[in-house]
């Protein structure tokens, strides 16, 4: 096989969001190897669903592995490990996170000079580093994600009061995770409102990456995700919301009058197989279809 079309398997098995998943988890480990169970709990899949992947990334020669008593441990194949690495990014570890913090401070203060003073946008982009970094396996792209996280909690504090005459409602979506429920719902109400809603999510407990179910079922319908990722929920972006839509996270969002609250009752997807994720995909579906027809 030449290496183009290696390199187009080995692209086709890295986009798959749970064999990702793997990969960087190894990337990440202190000692270059994970074991499947531990996976299986990070991602909330039954263990022989995480074996199924490894079982596909061992066929292609990506990964080895190493009998330890009972357990089995899993490490890159060293000849692959240097291309997969650069494949899905390395991990936080090997970079310097400083400078890359310090010219996301610089170009949102340049972003919104005239709105927040320079020493509100650091606090926040180093608020938000610290809260995605905490995350149990925080991932490769946390610095880029801080900005992105950064700037909308910035929009959303600019616009923290509700106002009738808002030309573009707000609604937030908060689950647990913020990996299954608040994702299909945000992206699916993207997808049908367009630039008419202005829509955000959070989780109580955010997990590291939304759910591979998740992702497959959203790309059954062609609805994308546009790069979301689960975000812890913050005071700013209730504030900002016209209507907040709660998914089993109890009383973890706060209450501000002059909001518009609900409770959807869903079944949480983690750990469901994919006829289970697809009920709960059109059940959030015909839930978004009402709820435009109110806002």
């Amino acid at each position: 096989m030449d290496s183009s079309a290696e390199g187009t398997r080995e692209l086709r098995l890295v986009a798959d969001p749970t064999r990702a998943h793997i990969l960087r988890s190894i990337l990440a480990a202190p000692d270059g190897r994970v074991l499947v169970g531990r996976i299986a709990e990070e991602l909330g899949l039954r263990q022989p669903t995480v074996s199924h992947h490894v079982k596909a990334l061992m066929d292609e020669g990506l990964l080895t592995r190493e009998p330890d008593g009972r357990r089995t441990w899993y490490s890159l194949a060293p000849v692959h490990a240097d291309r997969i690495a650069e494949m899905l990014g390395r991990p936080d570890s090997d970079v310097a996170v400083d400078p890359i913090l310090d010219r996301v401070i610089r170009d949102l203060s340049e972003r919104f000079q005239g709105v927040f003073s320079s020493e509100t946008v650091e606090r926040y982009v180093r608020e938000s580093y610290e809260l995605l970094a905490a995350r149990p396996t925080p991932g490769p792209r946390v610095p880029s994600l801080s900005a992105q996280f950064a700037a909308d909690r910035l929009e959303a504090l600019a616009r923290a009061e509700p106002s009738p005459t808002r030309a573009v409602p707000e609604v937030l979506f908060v689950c647990v995770q913020n990996a299954g429920r608040s994702q299909m719902a945000s992206a699916i109400l993207r997808h049908l409102a367009g630039d008419k809603v202005h829509v955000r999510t959070a989780g109580s407990d955010p997990a590291s990456e939304v759910r591979s179910s998740v992702l497959t079922a959203l790309d059954e319908i062609g609805v994308p995700l546009a790069g979301e990722y689960p975000k812890p929920l913050t005071d700013e972006v209730v504030r900002a919301a016209d209507v907040v839509i709660t998914m089993g996270c109890g009383d973890a969002c706060p209450i501000y009058p002059g909001r518009r609250y609900l409770d959807w009752d869903l079944p949480d997807p983690v750990g469901k197989p994919l006829a289970d994720v697809r009920e709960i995909r059109d059940d959030i579906e015909r839930r978004i279809r009402e709820l435009l027809t109110t806002l």
